[in-house]
């Protein structure tokens, strides 16, 4: 399995020409890798991270048709996997080559996820899987769902640390680069809520366009990003730049 754990792949400077509204992110390799790690007219499975959002999974499986496209990586089919044929989970993962976990509400998707015991599922998926925002979260063997809606950070119900798919150890934090000033219930998000819940576990804080990249064993960080332990941040890497893991 190859693994990209992403912000967001996605560059919304598209060449004049082509009518989408995104293309991948040429940054940190990270075309230059997906085309090398993607066997030509693989199916494409995305898997939503709300299962009921129909008309808006359909518009997302269009547009990264279309990213695939625009960076001549050949697709045989794309399929988007939500309520509406969850009962094809395994037969779906079975058959396609490539997954994109898609980016939304941390606990939405993960007890999607869970509903079909995609972890399981993809146990021994040998294919390529694309992490975005929420979708890279969800990866990990135990997730951080950083309170992202209003009320969550002051529910003393909600939970922060969740079961995850289990392909990595690594906790990503996607779009620092839009969310760092955040506030949510009166807390800023960063300082007063993340650091907190730091305490004994290290978080791996992206903006778009960084990723970690994951295979044969190995894990390269790829682009700009920073390290949250025990309450501490750290600049760990700057755009353009490795760090093996």
């Amino acid at each position: 399995m190859t693994l990209f754990l992403t912000s967001s792949p996605c560059d919304n400077n598209v060449p004049e020409g082509l009518d989408l509204p995104c293309i991948f992110d040429a940054r940190n390799g990270f075309v230059e890798n997906l085309r090398g790690s993607v066997e030509p007219g693989a199916q494409l499975l995305i898997i939503a991270s709300d299962p009921d959002a129909f008309a808006g999974n359909d518009e997302m499986a269009a547009t990264f048709e279309g990213c695939f496209a625009a960076a001549e990586i050949e697709l045989e089919d794309v399929c988007v996997l939500d309520s509406r044929n969850a009962d094809d989970a395994a037969e779906l993962v079975a058959q396609s080559g490539v997954i994109l976990l898609s980016g939304g509400h941390v606990p939405t998707e993960n007890a999607f996820f869970a509903s079909m015991d995609l972890r399981n599922l993809l146990a021994d998926f040998d294919g390529v899987i694309i992490g975005i925002s929420a979708g890279s979260m969800n990866c990990a063997d135990v997730v951080y769902a950083q309170p992202e809606e209003p009320g969550e950070a002051v529910d003393p119900d909600y939970q922060r640390f969740i079961p995850g798919l289990g392909l990595t150890t690594r906790n990503i934090l996607p779009h620092y680069n839009q969310v760092k000033d955040n506030m949510l219930d009166g807390l800023r998000l960063f300082e007063d809520i993340t650091a907190a819940d730091s305490a004994g576990h290290t978080f791996y804080i992206l903006p778009d366009g960084s990723y970690i990249l994951a295979r044969d064993g190995e894990e390269m960080l790829c682009g700009e990003a920073w390290l949250m332990h025990n309450g501490v941040l750290e600049k760990l890497t700057e755009d353009g730049e490795e760090l093996a893991l």
